[in-house]
């Protein structure tokens, strides 16, 4: 997606920490909205930095993906992320990949 796209995008994701009518949220006021969103991206960079890649929130509305070599992708929700973060990383996430459940839990134990 072009950033200018990802500017005007919807923020109003299913997956995105917002209260909506007739659904249950914790997530009422603003500040408890970015801290669940704070660690929404704390959890996302911990199984990316596997692959060397980092997420980061773009313009409050946004999100990018960048590698080590400066690539880059602007997308709008944190469901676009995995198949963004393998086109930039040249290969799958896989959650039950063997070398990704050790180094997490190796992470984890430091």
């Amino acid at each position: 997606m072009c950033s200018l796209c990802g500017i005007l995008g919807c923020d109003d994701h299913w997956t995105s920490a917002i209260a909506r009518p007739g659904v249950y949220t914790r997530n009422h006021d603003t500040q408890s909205r970015r801290a669940e969103s704070g660690r929404r991206l704390k959890a996302a960079n911990a199984v990316l930095s596997y692959r060397r890649l980092k997420l980061d929130v773009w313009q409050g509305r946004s999100y990018v993906v960048s590698s080590p070599t400066g690539a880059s992708s602007v997308f709008e929700a944190l469901s676009h992320l995995w198949p963004e973060a393998e086109a930039l990383a040249g290969r799958d996430f896989d959650p039950l990949d063997e070398g990704l459940i050790a180094w997490m839990e190796e992470g984890a134990r430091r």
